[in-house]
């Protein structure tokens, strides 16, 4: 249980800063594709004999890079290219996993989650690669500021946008790939949407809506981790759950301030 509350708490730190952008600038598709990629990643990983998290990683890592040359090119909509890039890396992975005959794995735990079988490796993984993707977020932090307000303001203060858009899409691989043993592969996306969506109506300002977010996605960790121990139901989607009651909480709280206005 302290491990499973230590890596939840670690992923939340990581994926409220990050998600806060994904929401800010609409890419919630984009993070999907990601999360659908990493059992592609897990396949690499047991074909290899790597480590599947690096597998993952690395996979992330090359369609986040495909998908953002892809976005430059006009006769696919963005949005359809995602949809077929997320569900044929699924698949693949899918095809590829079940053909090995050698390897006894369980889909469930990566596919939802299985937070309370984290290890001490686990959680290097998580910890180490969140300060590190938080430490490249913060350098990168004016200049995805500046690029999501308007990409004029961003040229104007002299930041090259491609390369804040790549280094971006880099993190949120990173971040997906670490976040996948927490709640799995079909839930890692919401952890970066709900939290941020729960706290954009709690806070002004972009530095404060992060912190809003941490906090939230904090909360639901907890309070999910403590629903699967008491009623042992899945801990990742029972974290997810609890992510979007503090959302529809909000949502009925802001409603309530507009009317008594």
């Amino acid at each position: 249980m302290i491990r499973a509350i230590l890596a939840g708490l670690g992923i939340a730190m990581v994926a409220g800063p990050l998600g806060c952008f994904v929401v800010w600038r609409r890419m919630a598709y984009f993070g999907d594709t990601l999360s659908h990629a990493g059992l592609m990643g897990i396949a690499l990983g047991l074909v290899t004999g790597i480590d599947p998290i690096v597998g993952v990683i690395i996979t992330c890592i090359v369609i986040g890079g495909l998908l953002f040359a892809l976005q430059f090119q006009r006769r696919v909509p963005t949005d359809t290219l995602l949809g077929v890039l997320s569900h044929s890396a699924l698949a693949v992975g899918l095809i590829v996993v079940s053909t090995m005959q050698n390897v006894r794995l369980d889909l469930t735990a990566y596919l939802f989650g299985d937070i309370l079988a984290i290890t001490d490796v686990d959680l290097a993984w998580i910890y180490g690669g969140g300060f590190a993707v938080l430490g490249a977020l913060a350098f990168l932090w004016n200049r995805l500021i500046a690029l999501t307000v308007s990409e004029d303001i961003s040229r104007a203060e002299g930041f090259a946008s491609t390369g804040v858009r790549l280094g971006f899409t880099v993190l949120v691989a990173i971040a997906v790939a670490i976040a996948m043993k927490i709640v799995g592969i079909l839930l890692v996306t919401a952890l970066l949407i709900i939290p941020p969506a729960a706290a954009r109506r709690m806070a002004h300002g972009p530095e404060a809506m992060c912190l809003a977010t941490i906090a939230v996605g904090a909360t639901a960790t907890i309070a999910g981790i403590s629903a699967s121990f008491t009623w042992d139901v899945p801990s990742g989607a029972a974290i997810v759950a609890a992510a979007a009651a503090i959302f529809a909480l909000s949502i009925a709280a802001g409603t309530i301030l507009r009317i008594r206005t």
